[in-house]
């Protein structure tokens, strides 16, 4: 079985905020669990490099490490999954490729998407943009909490929110029934991102036990 992603907060790196290795040294300080190594315009030998450094990060905090769209560089720099968008490689063929012990994760806007991705064997999904989002130019018109809850309640997977999380929109992705929240700037973008990391733990932790 795939290693479970077992934090409700999943932060992703940001090259035009913040390096992309430093940024996972000051998360993972701060209490980060989950992170993803997102460098759009990286060269494979870049990302290779940058993997490895956060590879040994990760390791020492026995935290979970997935890479964006490159299953080849997640492979390459033993990452622990690999996060696919719906025009990169089809699950099952990462699957195959990878082994079952890979974690895949898969974007999806809709409940289609979500369940096909699921069928396919994603091990969670990144549903979204829940808001607008300055980070990612080519992302959709924003799917708001309805949709969220709606793809929750239609797949048995965990399901992560995405797109303009913020510590006073967070409450409402969690309350829609979402597992966790992936963030980049609001974390990335702050002037401390361990302290960030720190208050959005803090806020998640107080919405858990409410429940």
């Amino acid at each position: 079985m795939a290693r479970r992603l077992d934090s409700p907060l999943y932060v992703i790196t940001e090259p035009a905020l913040r390096d992309p290795v430093e940024s996972v040294r000051l998360v993972l300080e701060g209490g980060a669990r989950i992170v993803q190594l997102r460098a759009k315009n990286a060269t494979a030998r870049e990302l290779v490099q940058m993997g490895q450094a956060i590879r040994a990060l990760t390791r020492a905090y026995n935290a979970t490490f997935i890479v964006n769209d490159r299953l080849d560089i997640a492979l390459a720099v033993e990452a622990d999954g690999v996060h696919l968008g719906q025009d990169d490689l089809p699950v099952p063929l990462a699957r195959k490729i990878a082994g079952e012990a890979f974690i895949i994760g898969v974007s999806a806007e809709t409940v289609e998407e979500a369940k096909r991705a699921e069928a396919e064997g994603a091990n969670y999904l990144g549903v979204g943009p829940m808001f607008a989002t300055a980070t990612k130019p080519d992302a959709g018109t924003p799917i708001g909490p309805q949709r969220l809850r709606n793809i929750k309640a239609a797949v048995a997977i965990p399901v992560y929110g995405i797109g303009g999380i913020t510590l006073e929109n967070a409450p409402l992705v969690m309350q829609a029934g979402a597992d966790g929240i992936c963030v980049i700037s609001a974390i990335i973008g702050a002037p401390d991102p361990a302290d960030a990391t720190r208050q959005f733990l803090t806020m998640l932790a107080s919405l858990q036990n409410q429940v």
